[in-house]
């Protein structure tokens, strides 16, 4: 097995960033989820409310954050100014961050329609995962909850295998935002696995990923008329675990250790777990 893709995604819910290679840290990948927009409140806003954010393309650079929106032209956020902060959430989770300035703001609010503000994860921002499924106290910027997102090759294929037998299309990797994509012809082999290590380091299954309506809108547009992977993942992945209900699609992973890993890395399965994650049987006819 060999990584096949890498991806980080530096604003939340915005487009996505092919890479060849990244250093791995305590918080995943660095530079992935390290901005976030939010209401006037500081609540996050993702695709799920705010379909537009797929427009949204960022361009991380040394002196600026730009931000370009087709058919808006861009924004190049000046670097923070210390004392601009305020408290937002994550799914309830208190983040204290850095906020930009007035003026990517109130361009960003015409943008997408509506007041909202644009946060920064600094080196003064603090969030850990889930001590219940991660254990200890793991570093975790805006990722919905934890450090990393492992999908695999052979799973997408025998989603869309699926989803062409009942007639409703294909979708690509991109519908799940992953930051890593292992290539394996065997489809649902991450349920069994505990842990991996890639370039010495090793990453722990911690959690399997329940998937959400953001799964059915194109990531380039927003749109939400193209095929669908939810009826295929409600036949083949739905959670019979209560503890993590929903149609289920890749696992969020806790690295333990740092390195560097790339484009081409192999991938090796260091532990399984004895049984893979329960599922409902469903008529699939």
């Amino acid at each position: 097995m060999r990584i096949s893709d890498l991806f980080i995604y530096p604003l939340k819910s915005a487009r996505g960033i092919a890479i060849p290679f990244s250093d791995i840290d305590a918080f995943g990948l660095p530079g992935d989820r390290r901005a976030m927009i939010t209401d006037a409140q500081g609540h996050f806003i993702t695709q799920r409310e705010l379909q537009d954010l797929a427009r949204i393309e960022v361009r991380p650079e040394a002196s600026a954050f730009r931000l370009l929106m087709d058919g808006k032209g861009e924004i190049a956020v000046p670097p923070l100014q210390p004392g601009r902060r305020m408290d937002v959430s994550v799914w309830k989770e208190p983040v204290n961050a850095a906020v930009a300035d007035d003026d990517s703001n109130r361009r960003l609010s015409e943008w997408l329609g509506r007041e909202v503000k644009l946060v920064f994860f600094d080196g003064e921002a603090k969030r850990v995962a889930s001590t219940e499924w991660a254990g200890g106290e793991t570093p975790v910027t805006f990722a919905d909850g934890y450090q990393i997102l492992v999908t695999t090759t052979g799973s997408l294929k025998a989603l869309n295998a699926d989803l062409a037998a009942h007639g409703e299309g294909a979708v690509g990797m991109e519908r799940f935002r992953p930051n890593i994509v292992v290539d394996i012809d065997e489809p649902w082999p991450e349920d069994r696995w505990a842990a991996i290590e890639i370039n010495g380091i090793r990453f722990d299954l911690v959690k399997p990923c329940a998937r959400c309506i953001m799964t059915t809108q194109d990531q380039q547009t927003g749109s939400r008329d193209v095929p669908n992977p939810m009826p295929a993942m409600g036949r083949l992945r739905m959670s019979a675990d209560r503890r993590v209900p929903g149609p289920l699609f890749g696992w969020n992973v806790t690295p333990r250790g740092s390195g560097k890993i790339a484009v081409g890395d192999t991938v090796r399965v260091i532990e399984e777990r004895a049984e893979g994650w329960p599922l409902k049987v469903r008529n699939r006819a």
